[in-house]
Formats: structure tokens, sequence, C-alpha cells
């Protein structure tokens, strides 16, 4: 994929290490005298190392590198101790990632490790700078106490946001997932839509008619695959011949993406009945 990162021009290196405490991640490390970048999945790209080479031999440039991983770059940490775990979510959260820094939430949450809690509250409560519609959340810690029995059905959404131009493939609550991508009107027709079809699923919405931004939509079908891993895809279509128009997106996708995954295919009758649901790829 192609995204940024930095680039160490070994000319103007001295070999000094003034890079390397700055950069939390540890993707750097200085080899035969000179610094290097020993992995992409290390970089995220922010930069923080920039300022700290006397002989500005690191630039940020954006080229194909492999995915940045917010995982294996907290495992890398932790083995580094308490104030540098500190030092990395400061600088996530400095820089108002909020993808990465919940991803490293996460991270220390499912290994049972200390949370810095207030650069939780200050990211979630000043970072976004966005539409707060866009703003991301992740309902899938909460879903027994949602869906206790009062009287009411509850909700089965997992995440927000859903719709297709405002999620980011890199956010944790898809990662290893099951996917629906569904068309704008199945949930307003198929009356059981949250038990039914969205129980358990991650969920992306989009309208192949009315949507603009089709190449956009294969690049992040293609990121939820690859980089994502998700495990499978539903593509959930109404019986109208425009609707078919998104499984036509997403096995484009599937066809450019490294893994192989289980495509299904759900067709909603205009009154709501399901008309198929076939397996139509791997």
């Amino acid at each position: 994929m192609k995204r940024k990162i930095i680039h160490i021009d070994e000319n103007k290196c001295t070999g000094c290490g003034e890079c390397i405490p700055a950069c939390p991640e540890g993707a750097i490390q200085i080899i035969d005298g000179k610094a290097i970048l020993v992995s992409d999945l290390f970089c995220d790209g922010l930069g923080s190392c920039l300022g700290h080479c006397p002989e500005g031999a690191i630039h940020v440039e954006e080229r194909e590198a492999e995915a940045y991983d917010e995982e294996k770059t907290m495992s890398n940490i932790v083995k580094q101790g308490k104030s540098v775990v500190h030092a990395h979510i400061q600088h996530l959260k400095e820089h108002g990632d909020e993808v990465h820094f919940q991803e490293a939430l996460n991270f220390l949450k499912q290994n049972k490790m200390e949370i810095p809690h207030e650069e939780n509250i200050q990211l979630q409560s000043h970072s976004h700078s966005g539409c707060p519609g866009s703003m991301m959340k992740d309902y899938s810690q909460k879903k027994d106490e949602r869906l206790k029995e009062d009287g009411k059905r509850g909700s089965h959404l997992l995440q927000w946001p859903v719709q297709m131009h405002l999620i980011s493939p890199a956010a944790p609550y898809f990662k290893r997932k099951d996917l629906l991508l569904a068309a704008d009107c199945t949930a307003f027709t198929v009356g059981d839509f949250h038990k039914d079809c969205l129980q358990g699923k991650s969920l992306c919405i989009a309208c192949p008619k009315l949507d603009s931004g089709r190449e956009i939509y294969i690049g992040k079908i293609r990121e939820l695959i690859d980089e994502a891993q998700i495990n499978t895809l539903t593509v959930m279509i109404m019986e109208v011949p425009c609707c078919g128009g998104l499984l036509q997106l997403a096995l484009e996708a599937v066809s450019k993406a490294k893994r192989k995954i289980p495509i299904k295919e759900i067709v909603v009758g205009i009154q709501g009945d399901i008309l198929s649901e076939d397996w139509v790829g791997t």
C-alpha cells in the first residue's frame, strides 16, 4: 500500500543516535554506524524523529510500504517498559491518531496491562477535529449490557461510523471480524435486520447507485481484507438491478486483495423477504 513513512538519507546520517529516543515505536536502530528503518511495520509515518536529527537526514515521504501494525508495535514497545509505552501513547495523542490510539489501548486491555487513563480521556475529548458524526465509537464491549431483556429489542450495532466513506479500515473493531457490507435500503426493508443479519458482525453501508468514489470503496474493501484481515464478507443487496453493483465492487476488491476470504451474497426483496443467500466465492 502507498502511505507516508520516514526516509533516512544514509549519506547525511552520522550514526549519532539522536533519533532513536524520539521514536518510541522502535522503528529505528543504529546498524553499522548508520540509522536504519528496521521495519515498515513499526513506522507510523507521523515523524516524531524529524526534529531530533542534527544533520537533517530524516524526512517523511510517500511510497509503497508495508502497512503500519499497531499490535506488533505494541508487542515491541511493552518490552521496553512503562515509560516507553507512555511516550508512544502520548505521541499518538498529540498527533490526533485516534485509530492507532484506540488499537494501543485495546492491546493493553487485552493483555491486562496498565492503561494511561489521562491520555484516553484527553484524546476522546479533544483530538477529533472533524465532523462529530464521523468520530469512531466501539460498542462491542457494551454489547451484553445493551442487549439485556428489558422489554425492548436491543441494537446489535458494534461500531460507529458505518457509512463506507467515513469508515477507516484500520479501526480496531474491523480487525479479524466478520463484515457485513449492506446496501443502504436493506436495513429499512428487513424487519429483523439487527437480529437476523447484523448480530456479531462489523458493518459498512453504501449505495452503489448514488454514492461517488467507486475506486475509494474498492480500495477500502481491499484494505479490510488484507490489512484488517476480516474473516468473512457478507454483501447484502436489494433485488433491484442497480443494487448488484455493490457485489461487483466487492468482487473487484477481492480480486485485487492478496488474501482470499469467504464471500456471501444475500439478496433482499422489496417486501423485506430474503430471496437468496449463497456463498459466491472464496
